[in-house]
């Protein structure tokens, strides 16, 4: 029976390559683990970077075919994804060796270390990648278990998405996706926003109040309709609204082009980021950072170098007037979110977005079409081309098209093009020379490489 992190040393990843399970893989390793993994991502002769990078830390990748199982194991971890169908799972129950899902071990990390649980439906990468950038800036030598790769971790040659510090804190994701969220039993508990994901309201709200109850301290933004009831102190909770009482009030918003500055508490900050949407998360981070002790001077100082996280608004560049961003917006508040904060770089914002999964996408094919049509400006465009399908079974009785001509019958610019390696030829008699072409998606392990080809063919 496996209870805690001291109760295995040999353990083996089912789906390595993940960005949650890469990140446990590497913690476990630079704890002292024995760390090893499969993922079907690993062909032969074929290179894989993040393979190249997981064997840099010492964890050993295979091929997805059970060679890397053997009696020696003695954990296998699996992610919501691996079916029980799968040939390395059946191997691993052959050999009664015990097997997890990645949120459970994430939970016997998190409880051998006093961590900090960021969750919400979103900003979760980015406030915890803010955080920790804070705490290591204070010299609390952080650890950290993300969902994205921190830029400042990535310049290293690393994944980006874990770092094991020697200090006592430690930084997670606390993920309400797969109700793994009530798995958690944090120092403190952090909650951003609520807003409808991959469940109604109601359950939402049911996760999130269970996750305040298995925390110690527990932090909300009160300038959030949903989270600000779920307060258990307002003195310790934060707010972008300066008429709502908090302990941390963040006012007078300013963004010129990829900077914004405002103030908390007459600090003043300035961040190399977009959005109001940045603000709220640096202030959440900052709220957190100073009930540890960090002055909000330091936690400024700290966020003045923050390099931000990989497909969070990345940069790719600018060419013919043309600036290409790639994000990984993937929900309607988010989509909304990120298409406002390009709208302060340049006066036209052309976006396209890649629905990811039948299910999903029908699930909030409302909330979609409402939140990126009131985003948009008359004279800024949505494009998607059609829904990201991973496999399985589901009912392929939606396409992103109904999406573009739900918004289009708001009178909005929305267009259509099926397969995305027509994107750019399509869209180029649309772009300016002064504007910005917004990628957004999520899931698909094409979308790097295809940012990028848009980037070389722009």
């Amino acid at each position: 029976m496996i209870q805690s992190v001291n109760d295995f040393k040999n353990v083996f990843f089912i789906g390595v390559a993940g960005t949650g399970m890469s990140a446990i893989a590497q913690y476990l390793s630079g704890i002292g683990k024995n760390v090893s993994g499969s993922d079907r991502y690993f062909t032969p002769d074929t290179y894989n970077e993040t393979k190249e990078k997981l064997e840099a830390e010492g964890i050993k990748c295979f091929l997805q075919n059970g060679e890397g199982i053997t009696g020696d194991t003695d954990l296998i971890v699996v992610s919501t994804a691996i079916e029980d169908t799968v040939p390395e799972v059946q191997k691993a129950k052959q050999l009664n060796i015990p097997i997890l899902k990645r949120s459970e071990v994430l939970a016997l990390i998190a409880a051998s270390k006093k961590t900090i649980a960021v969750a919400g439906t979103s900003g979760k990468s980015t406030t915890s990648a803010m955080l920790f950038d804070i705490l290591e800036h204070a010299g609390m030598q952080p650890s950290i278990i993300s969902g994205a790769g921190l830029v400042s971790i990535i310049k290293q040659g690393k994944i980006g998405n874990a770092k094991v510090g020697t200090g006592e804190w430690l930084v997670i994701e606390a993920d309400e996706s797969d109700g793994s969220i009530v798995q958690y039993k944090p120092e403190i508990g952090l909650l951003l926003n609520i807003d409808k994901d991959h469940q109604e309201i109601d359950e939402l709200i049911s996760l999130f109040t269970t996750f305040k109850n298995n925390s110690k301290k527990f932090i909300v933004n009160r300038s959030h309709a949903l989270t600000k009831d779920l307060s258990q102190n307002s003195e310790q909770d934060f707010s972008t609204n300066e008429n709502i009482n908090a302990g941390y009030i963040a006012k007078a918003f300013h963004q010129q082009g990829f900077n914004i500055q405002y103030s908390i508490n007459n600090t003043l900050f300035s961040i190399n980021t977009v959005g109001r949407h940045n603000m709220e998360n640096a202030l959440a981070a900052t709220a957190v950072a100073d009930q540890l002790g960090v002055d909000l001077k330091i936690a400024a100082e700290a966020l003045k170098n923050y390099e931000g996280i990989y497909r969070r608004h990345q940069v790719l560049g600018n060419k013919h007037g043309v600036w290409l961003i790639d994000d990984y917006a993937h929900n309607p508040a988010k989509c909304a979110a990120s298409i406002e904060a390009c709208q302060q770089v340049a006066p036209k914002v052309i976006a396209w977005f890649q629905p990811h999964g039948y299910g999903p996408t029908r699930f909030l094919r409302a909330d979609f079409v409402k939140e990126i049509a009131a985003a948009l400006r008359p004279q800024d465009e949505i494009w998607m081309s059609e829904i990201f399908y991973a496999g399985g079974t589901a009912v392929k009785d939606i396409s992103s098209n109904d999406l573009i001509n739900d918004i289009r019958a708001l009178g909005k610019n929305a267009f259509f093009v099926e397969d995305r390696k027509d994107l750019l030829e399509t869209v180029r008699s649309h772009l300016t020379n002064d504007c910005v072409l917004l990628l957004m998606g999520a899931r698909d392990p094409g979308l790097e490489h295809f940012a990028k080809e848009v980037w070389d063919k722009l």
